[in-house]
Parts: structure tokens; C-alpha cells; sequence
């Protein structure tokens, strides 16, 4: 009996997804739940899984473009009982999948000599995405406490439990001072074709999509951009003074972005119009925070969200921005990881951005730019002294607020960075 495998729901607005790459080939034996293909979608990539056990028929091509709910594949559950490498069926009518997409065994297969699963009663309490991360990290399924449905642990449990056995041992917790999340991700194969001199390289869906959003938001919102400057003085002070504590407690470093994300969240309480979006004839607010940290990726710009940040201090939010420079550098961010954001931070200063004019995150309403901090000649009490200054650009959909509210929020940030105290105090 063949049972199909089908692209799942992909999260709300999309409909369809085009395949990256498959990990197996036709024809290969195939384990229940071994991830099977990578389908890239407008948002992030999703791994599928196999729904069974059985040899697997691929219906369409890698670099195909499929819609929700279509089959893609088959997968003949009575060739499962057949000795792996042997396989019956005739070749499915479809493009032959490469030899190079089909990825080896799982290292728990290797390891045992048998399928993933037979035989690992332990190990089938861990999705397949868990079930890899667990052997990166050489950690064993029953040290992993499952919080996913049904008792099966999740990659951010996998997580927990490495985090745990590196505290054990006293070994200090990888170092996350970067101010933003830039983080490589597995390039999309490109397709090039090269002739008269010049060479053509077909854009991945990430960025085609990326690049209608921008262009839709430059005709849409009515864009503008206000300036400001920051003494970081203080806040380098107070970040050198403190990070070796604060490390130890969070387990995390204290980067400069918690710091501003925090600014940002409390600056919204003041002016939180900028944290508003349009829908039809309405303004909308949002009862909580939603901060989109924009995160620059081999395959294009993405902006995980980090969800309720009002209701998170400083160690949560390094935390948390920590778990998604993570899961951005594995390519592994969900739909929900980048969906619901109501105002975005952009740091182009880990480039050597000095000032740029950051473009918004439809449908929000505001985006804050952060840039290079470089030493310069400013004028304190009627004196020049050298301090370490930061250019910050805020953009804002000018049809709901007026310059006053940006301009207001802006300051509002600066006087919370040049002051953290008043982080502090939530003031």
C-alpha cells in the first residue's frame, strides 16, 4: 500500500513552497519521520518528514514549485519489509533527482547498523529535527526532557539539555555579544548560465519574495526617516563593568541589542502609535511587544521575532535573541519564528554602516536602524572631548504618525541609552 506524502499547511497567507533540495533519492528505503526534503517557502524553509516507513517514489523535481496539500511523493509501505538497497517498484515518471541530494544515513543509523528507530526505543521520543541536533551534539535521547506534544522532545529541548551538561562541567556558555543576529545559513544550489560575457543566476524564492515586500512597502507607506545621535559612553561603561556577572547568570553575554531592544520596548509605552500598523480604515495596536530583530543570512534578510519582549529583562532577551541566532544559523526558523512583529531593530553598524535610512517591515510602522559606533569630537559643557558616538535612523509610515511621535520616540531611546539606569528603573 503507497501512502502519500502531501505539502503540509505552511502557515497562514501561504499557499505554496518550491522544493530546495531532496535528502533522499527515488527508489531509496526511508525510515517513519526521517526528514526527507527541504521545501522553501516565502518566509523560511520547512524540513518534512517521512509519514511512513517504505520505498520512496518522488513524484515532482527538486526545484519544483508545489502547492499546499499537493503530493510530491509516494512512499510503498509493503517495500519496507524488503532488504534495504533492493527496491521493485519501476522509475516514477518525473525529473531524476541527483545523486548529490541524497544525504546519508542518519548518525544514529550508522552508528547501530540498523534504521533509525529499530531497535531505539529511547530515541523515538525525538522528532527528526531533535533527533539530528542530539547527535551533533553527541548528547544521548535520555538526557533530553521532552516538553512537545505526545511526549516527544523538541530541538529546543535538545538545546536545554546541552545547555545543562555544559553548565555541569562548569564550561563557559558560547559567547552571543554580537548586536545583532548575522548569522550564514545552507545557500540555496544556485542555477547559473553563463554566455556573452555575463552570468545569470535565478534569484531563490526567500529573495524574490523579499524583494516584492520592499518594493510593495516603498509604494504603499508613505516612508519617512528621522535622525538622532547617541553618546554610548555610559552603556559601554556599564556593559564592560557587568558582563562577566551577567554572563554567569544568564549564561548568555550582555550584547548591545537587549540593551536597545529594551529602549525600544519602553520607548513604545511613551509613543505607541509607532508600534501601530493599518488594516483597512483601522489603526491597530497590539497589547504586547513583538520585536523583530532583522537578521542578514547567506539567502536573504530574515526577522525572527521575539515574541512579548515587554514582558522580558534584559537576560530573557539575550536569551531569546541568542535562540534564534541560533536556529537563523541553522536555517531552521518556522513560519511562527517570523510571523507577528510589530516593530523591527536593523543593525547595519556590525557591517560598518555609519547611517543609512532602514526600509519597513510591512505592516509595521516602524523600523530603528542602529549603525557603526565610531569615536568623534562632540561638544559636553561647552567642551570638546572624544566620545564613542552611534548614528540611529528611525523610519516611520508617516499616514499614522506624525514627525512629533517619531521624533519624540527617538529621543525617548536615546535618553534610555545614554542613561541605563533608567532601563533599569523603567523609567
Amino acid at each position: 500500500m503507497a501512502v502519500e506524502l502531501r505539502v503540509p499547511q505552511l502557515g497562514e497567507s501561504i499557499s505554496q513552497g518550491e522544493i530546495l533540495r531532496w535528502l533522499r533519492a527515488d527508489g531509496d528505503l526511508v525510515a517513519v519521520d526521517e526528514v526527507l526534503l527541504e521545501l522553501e517557502t516565502d518566509k523560511t524553509t520547512v524540513e518534512i518528514p517521512a509519514p511512513s516507513a517504505g520505498v520512496l517514489r518522488i513524484l515532482r523535481p527538486q526545484g519544483a514549485v508545489v502547492e499546499v496539500g499537493e503530493v510530491i511523493a509516494t512512499i510503498d509501505a509493503a517495500g519496507a519489509a524488503r532488504p534495504a538497497g533492493k527496491t521493485a517498484a519501476a522509475p516514477v515518471a518525473s525529473e531524476p533527482v541527483p545523486a548529490a541530494a541524497a544525504a546519508p544515513a542518519p548518525m544514529a543509523q550508522q552508528a547501530t547498523g540498523t534504521p533509525s528507530g529499530a531497535g531505539q526505543q529511547s530515541e523515538a521520543r525525538l522528532g527528526p529535527a531533535a533527533r539530528r541536533r542530539a547527535a551533533e551534539k553527541s548528547i544521548a535521547a535520555e538526557q533530553v526532557a521532552a516538553s512537545g506534544p505526545g511526549g516527544r522532545a523538541t530541538k529546543t529541548d535538545v538545546l536545554a539539555a546541552v545547555a545543562a551538561r555544559e553548565a555541569a562541567a562548569a564550561a563557559p556558555p558560547p559567547a552571543v555579544s554580537s548586536p545583532s543576529i548575522v548569522a550564514p545559513s545552507q545557500p540555496t544550489p544556485p542555477r547559473v548560465s553563463v554566455g556573452d560575457g555575463q552570468q545569470r543566476t535565478r534569484m531563490s524564492r526567500l529573495r524574490r519574495t523579499i524583494a516584492d515586500r520592499l518594493v510593495a512597502a516603498q509604494h504603499t507607506a508613505a516612508i519617512l526617516t528621522t535622525f538622532n545621535e547617541i553618546d554610548m559612553s555610559a552603556v559601554m561603561e556599564l556593559r564592560a563593568r557587568h558582563k562577566e556577572r551577567f554572563q554567569k547568570t544568564y549564561g548568555v553575554s550582555l550584547g548591545f541589542m537587549s540593551l536597545f531592544a529594551r529602549a525600544c520596548v519602553m520607548a513604545l509605552r511613551d509613543v505607541p502609535v509607532v508600534g501601530s500598523h493599518i488594516d483597512g480604515d483601522d489603526v491597530v495596536t497590539s497589547a504586547h511587544v513583538h520585536l523583530g530583530i532583522a537578521a542578514s543570512t547567506d539567502r536573504g534578510l530574515v526577522v525572527p521575532v521575539v515574541r512579548n519582549a515587554d514582558l522580558l529583562g534584559l537576560g530573557e532577551l539575550e536569551r531569546e535573541i541568542a535562540r534564534l541566532a541560533a536556529l537563523a544559523r541553522d536555517g531552521k526558523l518556522t513560519v511562527e519564528d517570523l510571523s507577528g512583529g510589530t516593530f523591527t531593530i536593523s543593525n547595519g553598524g556590525v557591517f560598518g554602516s555609519l547611517l543609512s535610512t532602514p526600509i519597513l517591515n510591512p505592516p509595521q510602522s516602524g523600523i530603528l536602524g542602529m549603525h557603526k559606533i565610531e569615536k568623534r569630537p562632540v561638544v559636553v559643557n561647552d567642551q570638546i572631548v572624544i566620545r564613542p558616538m552611534m548614528y540611529v535612523a528611525l523610519s516611520y509610515d508617516h499616514r499614522i504618525v506624525d514627525g512629533r511621535d517619531a521624533v519624540t520616540y527617538l529621543v525617548r531611546v536615546k535618553e534610555r541609552i545614554e542613561d541605563p539606569s533608567r532601563l533599569l528603573l523603567e523609567i
